[in-house]
C-alpha cells in the first residue's frame, strides 16, 4: 500500500510523459492538460491501492488511457472503425529504393524518418483512426510492452498486436503520401 504523502514526489516525474501522450490523444493542449489533471487526481485518490515496487509509470498510463477512453466514449458512441487491408502494398519499405537515393549514412529507418519534418510525422500520427492511435502511442512513443498495453486498454494481447501493426501500416501510408507530395518518390514507385 503506497503512502499518499509521497504521491507528488513519486508521480510528478511522469507528468511530462503523460502530457505528451495526452496531447497526441486529444490533439488539443487544453484538453490534454485537463486529461492529465484528471488522471493525477484519480491516481492520487487511488494511490493507497497502488502496490509499491510495481510499475508506477504503467499504472499512471493505465489511468490516463482509461480516463481518455471513458471521456471519449461519453462524447462519442464509437470511434470510426476503418479497414486497412488495402494498405498491404503501400509499406514505406516498398519505396525505400527511391528514397535511398536521397539519403546516405546511418540506419535506414533513421535516414528515412529524417526526410520528414516533425510536423509531417505528427500529422501522420494524428490522422490515425482512434483504435490504432492509442496502441501505437503507447508502444512506439512510450515504449510499453504489448502486455502492458493490453492491460491498460483491457483488450487481448492479440488485439493490441493487430492494432499496432495496422496503425504502423497507416502511418507508413501517410508518410509515403508526404514523400510523394514532396517529390521524394514518384507516383508509380
Amino acid at each position: 500500500m503506497a503512502d499518499r504523502t509521497r504521491f507528488a514526489e513519486d508521480a510528478m516525474p511522469y507528468a511530462s510523459q503523460l502530457l505528451g501522450t495526452a496531447m497526441r490523444m486529444t490533439r488539443n493542449r487544453s484538453d490534454a492538460e485537463d486529461l492529465v489533471q484528471e488522471t493525477m487526481l484519480k491516481a492520487f485518490r487511488a494511490y493507497d491501492s497502488f502496490e509499491p515496487g510495481t510499475n508506477l509509470r504503467a499504472w499512471l498510463f493505465r489511468i490516463l488511457t482509461n480516463t481518455y477512453i471513458n471521456g471519449y466514449n461519453a462524447k462519442k458512441v464509437r470511434p470510426h472503425e476503418s479497414e486497412f487491408g488495402d494498405l498491404e502494398n503501400l509499406y514505406l519499405y516498398r519505396h525505400l529504393p527511391q528514397l535511398a537515393n536521397k539519403i546516405d549514412g546511418s540506419s535506414a529507418e533513421d535516414e528515412v524518418l529524417a526526410l520528414f519534418t516533425d510536423d509531417e510525422v505528427k500529422a501522420a500520427l494524428e490522422h490515425l483512426p482512434e483504435q490504432f492511435l492509442l496502441p501505437v502511442l503507447l508502444a512506439d512513443i512510450q515504449d510499453f510492452s504489448y502486455q502492458e498495453i493490453a492491460d491498460m486498454l483491457d483488450v487481448p494481447i492479440g488485439t493490441v498486436m493487430s492494432r499496432i501493426h495496422r496503425g504502423r501500416k497507416a502511418l507508413q501510408k501517410s508518410l509515403v503520401d508526404f514523400a510523394r507530395d514532396r517529390g521524394l518518390i514518384t507516383s508509380h514507385g
